[in-house]
C-alpha cells in the first residue's frame, strides 16, 4: 500500500470517528435538555398536586424539611388515607387530574433519565467524557397512587 493510500485510510477513519463523537455529544446534549424539561414539568405537576391537596384540606406540616421525593411520597400517603367521598365532584376531579399529571410527568422524567443514562454508559462517551460537566441525572422514585375508587366516583364510565 502506498503512503498516499494509507493517509487516505487514516483520514477516513479519523473523519468517521469525529462524526461519531460529534453525533453522540449532540445526542447527549439533547437528552440532557430533555431531562431538564421533564424535571421542570414534574416539578410543576407536583406543585399543582400540592395546590389541589391543600384545596381539599390535606397538608403536610413538615413538608419543608423533606426533599422533593420524600415530600411527594408523604403527600401520596396522606392522599391515599383521605376520604374523597365527601368532596364535591369538581374538586375531586381536580385532585384526580393533578395526581394523574404527576404520574405521567414522573414517567416522562424517568424515561428521559433512562435514555440519558443509557447513552452515558457507552464506553466511547465515558472514555472521551462527552457528557462534559453535566450532572448525572437521577430517577424520581415515587409510588403511584391507586385511582380505581376515585375514577368510579368521578367518571360515570365503568370498566
Amino acid at each position: 500500500m502506498t503512503q498516499f493510500a494509507l493517509c487516505v485510510v487514516i483520514c477516513l477513519v479519523a473523519a468517521w470517528a469525529l462524526v461519531v463523537c460529534v453525533t453522540r455529544a449532540r445526542r447527549l446534549h439533547r437528552l440532557h435538555i430533555r431531562v431538564d424539561a421533564a424535571r421542570a414539568g414534574l416539578e410543576a405537576a407536583l406543585t399543582r398536586r400540592v395546590s389541589a391537596a391543600t384545596q381539599v384540606g390535606v397538608e403536610l406540616s413538615d413538608a419543608s424539611d423533606l426533599d422533593p421525593q420524600d415530600g411527594a411520597n408523604a403527600l401520596s400517603r396522606a392522599l391515599a388515607r383521605f376520604d374523597r367521598s365527601r368532596l364535591p365532584t369538581d374538586v375531586c376531579a381536580e385532585l384526580v387530574d393533578a395526581e394523574q399529571l404527576v404520574a405521567v410527568a414522573r414517567r416522562v422524567h424517568n424515561d428521559a433519565v433512562r435514555d440519558t443514562l443509557g447513552l452515558r454508559s457507552l464506553r466511547l462517551v465515558r472514555w472521551l467524557q462527552l457528557a462534559g460537566t453535566a450532572p448525572m441525572p437521577a430517577y424520581f422514585e415515587m409510588a403511584d397512587p391507586e385511582h380505581r375508587l376515585t375514577y368510579d366516583r368521578v367518571s360515570p364510565l365503568q370498566d
